[in-house]
């Protein structure tokens, strides 16, 4: 059975369709990057899939199980936004025990993936309203890691973050996708995309014009980088629809 599942998924703002027609599966153990152009409907879907919007039309399933019916299945989902938004006044720590509470996690503030490599066990005083940008995005991986989850959206990231910092998360990525995450990650940093990607979505205008592995791509473009081969694809005939879900 597939992990998340998209079929004929639409969401309207007013007279605009953000997304459209959007149908996708995505399997346990593979990470899929979500890529295309500002406005593409990427952060919809995302949305979508997280229950912060309804969609107009279609249906999505998480672990089989319907999004929008109850809002339990969000607890089998980790979510790292691109830019975090925490109480200001909470310290760290104050903030991870109030997530296990949330969560019924019994485990200890630095315990979990990323808390000690990433130094945020030894942030734990910390307010949340005086941490960097870089600092934040930490705090977001750790929470995003924390609870094993089964899906796991990252939204760019690595942005603000340290090139040390970033490969831990990435290997953090590699981690969890052997032990059956189905990861979503949106990037528009190409070498991520090669290093991490067993498929690539592309949306553009609301639409999904391809879903292929990055072999296939290439492959068929006859080109040697994704960061060619992807324009490439857009550019040829069978490029205007979706060639593999």
């Amino acid at each position: 059975m597939a992990r998340v599942t998209f079929e004929n998924v639409g969401k309207k703002y007013g007279k605009l369709w953000a997304l459209r027609e959007f149908n996708a599966r995505f399997e346990p153990g593979e990470t899929v990057s979500v890529i295309g152009p500002n406005g593409s409907g990427k952060t919809t879907m995302i949305k979508c899939l997280l229950g912060l919007v309804q969609a107009t039309t279609g249906t999505i399933t998480v672990n089989g199980e319907r999004v929008g019916r109850d809002p339990e299945y969000r607890h089998n989902v980790g979510h790292m936004p691109q830019i975090s938004r925490f109480p200001n006044e909470l310290k760290i720590g104050q903030l991870i025990d109030l997530m296990d509470d949330i969560r019924g996690s019994n485990k200890g503030r630095s315990e979990g993936p990323l808390v000690k490599s990433l130094g945020v066990d030894s942030m734990m005083d910390k307010r949340l309203g005086t941490l960097s940008g870089g600092q934040r995005q930490k705090v977001s991986a750790v929470l995003a890691f924390r609870y094993s989850p089964s899906v796991l959206v990252l939204d760019e990231p690595t942005a603000g973050l340290d090139p040390l910092s970033s490969e831990m998360v990435l290997n953090a990525v590699r981690e969890i996708k052997r032990e059956g995450c189905t990861v979503l990650i949106t990037s528009h940093l190409m070498e991520e995309v090669e290093a991490l990607a067993d498929r690539v979505a592309y949306l553009q205008d609301g639409m999904l014009r391809f879903l292929l592995p990055p072999e296939e791509l290439l492959a068929a473009t006859g080109q040697k980088r994704l960061s060619k081969a992807i324009p490439a694809m857009l550019t040829t005939k069978t490029g205007s629809h979706v060639e593999s879900l």
